[in-house]
């Protein structure tokens, strides 16, 4: 039996909001709306931008930036670590080839 959903209570920006989630993804929701609402306040506290859904979307394209970003370096780095594997492939064949010549 399903275990019915967890219901959050948060505020971002001085607005509550009340999400429904599953009840082991309560503290990641809780975690996810701080951080955003840090973000927000950030946004809002320079000054240069007014109004609710302006800041909202700010923020939506700053964390969005960074994801992709390190979203990016990931790929490099999974990209870098298959060539280390090919190579490390092609240096045990080489060794191995010249054991075989040895015999």
């Amino acid at each position: 039996m399903a275990s019915s959903p967890a219901v959050v209570n948060f505020r971002i920006l001085d607005k509550d909001y009340r999400v429904s989630c599953a009840p082991d993804e309560e503290s990641e929701l809780l975690k996810t709306a701080r951080y955003l609402d840090e973000r927000m306040r950030e946004i809002r506290d320079t000054g240069k931008i007014v109004g609710m859904d302006r800041i909202a979307v700010m923020a939506a394209l700053n964390i969005s930036h960074e994801f992709l970003h390190q979203h990016e370096q990931l790929d490099e780095q999974a990209n870098v670590s298959e060539r280390i594997r090919a190579l490390q492939n092609k240096i045990d064949l080489a060794l191995n080839g010249g054991r075989q010549l040895e015999l």
